[in-house]
């Protein structure tokens, strides 16, 4: 279907809708812009019904899910631009420095607003979890796998028990094997993926510990999780693995990175000087 007709369609076949599925046509109507950044859980709640009957309602309009719903919605958006790859701000037309000006605002921002989402109950007890563990398996898939690489090798300057699964079956084989005192930290900007979800039923099965970053915390992994961190930063249907994105991320493994160190100053400072010697050699 293409991605122009999506608001005409709901207009079409609005009286056939369910009541249910006519809140979720009612908001989409009234707030075009904002419902392509929404997930499928945030949507849920502002219209008030079941993500069941978000999907339903994706579905009667002929998109095969809500992924595909959110991309005609971008589409189709008020101000009818075409969708763009790029941060929200950047067109074509603009010079390089204008660019860059916008990508440094664009990452500030995230950070800015990751910031103010911020929970410190939140960073303290994931601290404790990780303090506590005997082995910390930092997980994600796609870009999100780069970021657990980058948060295992982060922490692993400081305590020895940090390990980076990438693969989702090597995921699950690891999680199966989970004993109440391991911990899994899993990347997911969404935290609507079936992965994530596997993943952390696994774990809390097995009675290990979980923490989550997500953008979403009202989301099906969230809901699986002990802890979650939210990170800043909207994303286009064309922008996933946007680099904003990641600085909200990057910024969260740094807080709890050095809330881990600030409990432990001694016993860190001395692994880092540790490792730091190792790697002198390294270097010419």
């Amino acid at each position: 279907m293409p991605y122009g007709d999506v608001f005409t369609r709901i207009n079409r076949e609005y009286y056939q809708l369910t009541s249910a599925e006519k809140k979720i046509a009612d908001y989409m109507l009234l707030q075009r812009q904002e419902c392509q950044y929404m997930s499928i859980s945030e949507m849920a709640e502002v219209a008030d019904v079941a993500e069941a009957t978000v999907s339903r309602f994706c579905r009667r309009l002929g998109y095969k899910g809500y992924s595909a719903f959110k991309l005609a919605v971008a589409g189709s958006s008020s101000g009818q631009r075409p969708m763009s790859p790029l941060y929200g701000e950047i067109q074509s037309e603009d010079s390089l420095g204008d660019m860059c000006q916008k990508i440094y605002a664009a990452d500030v921002d995230a950070i800015t607003q990751t910031l103010a989402l911020i929970s410190p109950a939140a960073v303290t007890a994931a601290a404790e979890l990780i303090l506590k563990a005997d082995r910390v398996l930092c997980m994600g898939l796609g870009g999100s796998s780069i970021l657990a690489r980058e948060a295992a090798h982060l922490f692993s300057t400081a305590l020895p028990n940090f390990y980076s699964v990438e693969d989702s079956h090597f995921q699950a084989i690891r999680c199966a094997l989970l004993t109440p005192r391991d911990v899994v930290v899993y990347f997911s900007y969404s935290g609507s993926t079936k992965d994530v979800v596997d993943v952390m039923k696994i774990a809390q099965e097995r009675g290990a510990g979980s923490i989550l970053i997500t953008r979403f915390p009202k989301s099906p992994g969230a809901s699986c999780a002990d802890v979650v961190l939210e990170c800043g930063a909207r994303e286009g249907p064309l922008q996933m693995g946007s680099v904003a994105a990641r600085m909200g991320q990057l910024y969260l493994i740094d807080v709890l990175f050095n809330e881990v160190c600030r409990r432990d100053m001694e016993g860190c400072r001395n692994r880092r000087k540790q490792v730091a010697d190792a790697l002198a050699d390294k270097h010419l």
